[in-house]
């Protein structure tokens, strides 16, 4: 019996529908064997910083997370141990006091822009997962959740998407797409797609039991 969890990476511009499908997955699977840890969780830091100067912050870029903490809970997870998962605030730009206490899962799931563009991470992954959304489509989610979830305005999210998201993604997200073994166009509303990578997980899930 394989006592190792497994580890989903699901990759992708900002918007294009990762949380989406890693939901759907959780879903599909059982939430009790599936977690999903969201690499957003993970940026740095920035309490010794201000308010003004953490916005200042180009959080597209690998270099805003914190890539060791992140693979230090992954592995507990893989594990089977238990791990105390900071929780970040993007109305102050910052982690808050409580953490979120998870585990142990069986299977993984981790979504981030930026988890194929990172080595040491992709070499903890069994299975890599692209969703390759238009990047129009990618911006029009992306202005309604930073307004309705994140309390920004449509003029800061442009500036934004202008400023680092778009250059970001150009130089670090797009290029990791080669390093996945499954892409999936359209994101969490490709069905088919869903449905056998689910079927994937399923039997890989009956191996490891």
């Amino acid at each position: 019996m394989n006592t190792r969890g497994i580890l989903i990476g699901i990759a992708g511009a900002s918007g294009s529908g990762k949380t989406l499908v890693a939901r759907n997955l959780t879903d599909a699977l059982g939430s009790d064997k599936v977690v999903m840890i969201q690499q957003d969780a993970y940026y740095k830091d920035l309490s010794h910083l201000s308010i003004e100067d953490r916005a200042k912050i180009n959080f597209d870029h690998p270099d805003s997370f914190d890539h060791e903490l992140l693979m230090v809970h992954l592995s507990q997870l893989l594990a089977g141990q238990v791990i105390e998962q900071p929780i970040y605030d993007y109305g102050i730009h910052s982690r808050k006091d409580e953490m979120r206490k998870i585990g142990p899962h069986r299977i993984i799931i981790l979504e981030g822009i930026l988890i194929l563009a990172i080595p040491e991470l992709r070499d903890m992954m069994d299975i890599k997962i692209y969703i390759d959304t238009p990047a129009d489509v990618c911006l029009i989610r992306r202005i309604g959740r930073d307004i309705h979830e994140r309390g920004r305005s449509v003029d800061s999210v442009l500036a934004q998407y202008q400023e680092t998201v778009r250059p970001m993604y150009l130089q670090f997200v797009e290029p990791s797409k080669r390093y996945a073994d499954i892409i999936i166009p359209r994101g969490g509303k490709n069905v088919i797609a869903i449905d056998i990578v689910k079927s994937k997980f399923e039997k890989m899930l009956a191996e490891i039991e």
